[in-house]
């Protein structure tokens, strides 16, 4: 073979050697690129999935409507009677309450606030 061939045909290797690395690092930032897009996705279906699973619950778009009981007049009138009751106890426990906290002999007499502190570094 011709010296003149040899060196072309060197020239052409070294030159494809050269764009090897190039086509190699390209294919790996596009796996990189394709890994993080899935990523992307799987996290973004993700939240929507959690952000669908907590808003039903607090919207209560997802309940069931209420069934409507089948009771005998009597038996609605001892279920009003007790939760009247019921209402009637919780009132008077509020009431307790407010009055035992209202009810102060012990406490401190309420005095002047207090002035604001200046430091010396200002703040």
């Amino acid at each position: 073979m011709k010296p003149k061939n040899l060196k072309k045909k060197i020239q052409r290797l070294e030159k494809r050697l050269q764009e090897v690395p190039k086509k190699l690092a390209k294919l790996k930032q596009r796996l990189q690129a394709a890994e993080a897009a899935k990523a992307a996705k799987a996290k973004k279906k993700a939240a929507a999935k959690s952000l669908k699973a907590g808003g039903a619950k607090k919207t209560g778009a997802a309940k069931k409507p209420k069934k409507k009981l089948n009771l005998s007049p009597e038996r609605r009138a001892q279920l009003a009677a007790a939760m009247k009751a019921r209402w009637a106890a919780k009132r008077a426990a509020d009431e307790n309450a407010i009055g035992a906290s209202g009810d102060n002999q012990h406490a401190a007499p309420p005095g002047p606030p207090p002035p604001p502190q200046n430091r010396p570094d200002g703040v």
